[in-house]
């Protein structure tokens, strides 16, 4: 026989035991989506580099004395400036932050691209603890302004409003 004192209690119990799961599960969501965007992170780091190095290879292996920048990203794919097609890069990579091939172009003082950045505007886990290669992202509050520029010795960036979306 029950007594009356007693009737809820294992409901309650189990309430309570719901509830401490959700927070758990919720908890566990936001390390999972913070991982989640610092893998991405890395990735973007990766792919700009691969572009950057694409990019510095194409410009310095121009034939004749006059060095030039890829037109396209398509061109750093097949370079048909030589006799046997050259590749620079291996494919056009997706911006991992947008899952998407949109990405702003740097144009060239002289023409052609110099360089990528993401389309997207949100904000960056890391800003601080850069490898050398990428230490001008020291500081930067979002993916659009990590720039993969290849600049040759005395050349400049042009200002972020001539960069043109792709």
């Amino acid at each position: 026989m029950m007594v009356p004192a007693q009737r809820g209690f294992t409901y309650l119990g189990l309430l309570f035991a719901v509830a401490l799961a959700g927070v758990a599960l919720a908890a566990t969501g936001m390390v999972w989506s913070t991982e989640r965007q610092r893998e991405r992170e890395k990735e973007l780091l990766f792919v700009g580099g691969q572009f950057r190095k694409a990019i510095a290879s194409y410009y310095e292996r121009s034939p004749g004395l006059v060095k030039r920048y890829p037109t396209k990203l398509e061109d750093l794919l097949k370079d048909g400036r030589f006799l046997t097609v050259r590749r620079h890069l291996t494919q056009v990579y997706l911006d991992p932050m947008t899952g998407t091939r949109n990405w702003v172009l740097i144009p060239a003082p002289e023409g052609g691209i110099m360089g990528i950045f993401s389309t997207s505007t949100a904000a960056s886990i890391k800003r601080a603890g850069f490898a050398s290669e990428f230490s001008e992202f020291e500081g930067k509050n979002s993916y659009a302004e990590w720039r993969f520029v290849y600049r040759p010795a005395g050349t400049e960036i042009p200002s972020p409003n001539s960069a043109q979306a792709r």
